[in-house]
């Protein structure tokens, strides 16, 4: 059996743009391999959708396109971006074939005319006599509902230790499928304990609802996941055969500094043995540009050129102390990188630190004052003095006038670079 299986589409007001150009190139490639059958892992929307919305109105126009080519199944997803209920609308698409909608845990059978069937409890008692494929459907779990009957401390051990339970119980089914030479096939949303985020960053914890071990244990030949948006397999050979885990990644590229291609898995599944590819989408292209400090134009202008930034989505970012704040000429920056899509300025602002000089209010004089400051942050006081006494000495209007009569640069050096209209704004 050829599965083609999506994931993570997101779509939403933001993401629109991205989220329909690659599931309409994934459909149309999907129409053109002749697939026996598509899984969506969840997450299909990237927030609640108003029905009138475009976001909603293009999301379903090519689930409907996808239908069209091949049974469809549609897994709840995180509820965060699919509230319950959201994708009850799915269900009155019509289409060539039919469109599955997995809210519950359940275990379906696709028959060999193209139908879902789909269990009356959570797994089939005996497995429909016209199945052509064994799918068992676990959709995100509501954690708040494990936290109120175990407690919030106990929530997340409890969950992963409930769902390989419920694992474990699918696979005398799986056994009895993989007897009659169906291909078995597993379907959830949630978080692998060691995968890897889009990012790159290893994701440790407690409370993370899979092991693969679990997955494993509930001995489906492939089992298909979404929420992460990184495309990552593991494998295993046992006396099942060839199982094979999989995230199928997000179908675009919605944040900066995602790592690897996107697109969508296309699954050969047999009763012994099961394995996959990434058959990628044209995903947009993000570049990263970090300075470690102020942004360096020229160093930004080859960065442009290396990167070749045309057509691309880019963010900038660095890291000043706060009185370099006006010297960062944005402006400039947009002008070097005017070919992109679109320009993110990131400045990340450290905030001056200022050591108090206890008792420093009660002295009598402004010089004892400046050299008790000076001894707390160990710097020589005497230029300072000899400035005070000079601002002493002289009229303010002759102190004025002398400061007017220097060029920037020799107020401030970095004051030589900024634009007249943000000089006025320092001086």
């Amino acid at each position: 059996m050829r599965i083609a299986h999506l994931s993570d589409l997101h779509y939403g007001t933001r993401t629109l743009e991205e989220a329909d150009r690659c599931l309409a190139h994934a459909v149309d490639r999907i129409g053109a391999l002749g697939v026996d059958a598509a899984v969506l892992s969840g997450d299909a929307t990237d927030h609640a959708l108003a029905l009138h919305s475009p976001a909603a109105a293009r999301l379903l126009t090519q689930l409907r396109r996808l239908a069209d080519h091949c049974p469809v199944l549609v897994l709840q997803g995180t509820y965060a971006h699919e509230p319950p209920g959201a994708l009850d609308v799915l269900r009155t698409l019509g289409g060539r074939h039919p469109i599955h909608v997995a809210d519950r845990i359940q275990q379906l059978a696709l028959t060999q005319a193209g139908h879902w069937t789909a269990s009356a409890a959570w797994c089939f008692d005996v497995l429909p006599a016209d199945a052509a494929a064994v799918f068992c459907c676990v959709p995100t779990v509501n954690k708040a509902t494990v936290a109120a009957a175990v407690g919030a401390a106990q929530a997340g051990a409890e969950l992963g230790d409930q769902l390989a339970t419920l694992l474990a119980g699918f696979a005398p089914s799986h056994r009895a499928a993989r007897a009659r030479g169906l291909p078995t096939i597993g379907v959830s949303h949630g978080t692998v304990f060691g995968c890897l985020s889009e990012h790159g960053v290893p994701t440790a914890g407690f409370d993370h609802e899979f092991t693969t071990g679990a997955l494993f244990a509930a001995e489906a030949q492939a089992f298909l996941l979404g929420h992460i948006h990184r495309h990552q397999a593991w494998r295993q050979h046992d006396a099942c055969g060839t199982q094979c885990i999989a995230y199928a990644g997000s179908i675009g590229r919605f944040h900066h500094g995602e790592e690897g291609d996107k697109g969508f898995l296309l699954w050969q599944v047999e009763a012994h043995r099961a394995d996959c590819r990434l058959v990628p989408t044209p995903a947009r292209l993000t570049v990263d540009i970090v300075f470690a400090g102020r942004p360096d134009l020229d160093a930004l202008r080859l960065a442009a050129a290396r990167e070749a930034v045309a057509g691309a989505s880019v963010r900038v970012r660095w890291t000043i102390a706060d009185e370099e704040r006006c010297a960062v000429d944005r402006a400039a920056m947009l002008r070097i990188l005017a070919g992109a899509t679109d320009v993110q300025l990131e400045g990340r602002i450290v905030p001056l630190a200022r050591a108090r000089a206890p008792g420093i209010a009660q002295l009598p004089s402004l010089a004892d004052k400046v050299q008790a400051w000076a001894r707390t942050v160990q710097v020589d006081p005497d230029p300072l003095l000899a400035c005070l006494a000079e601002l002493a000495a002289s009229p303010p209007d002759d102190t004025a006038a002398r400061a007017l009569a220097l060029p920037p640069a020799a107020l401030r050096p970095d004051w030589a670079e900024l634009p007249p209209e943000a000089l006025a704004a320092a001086v």
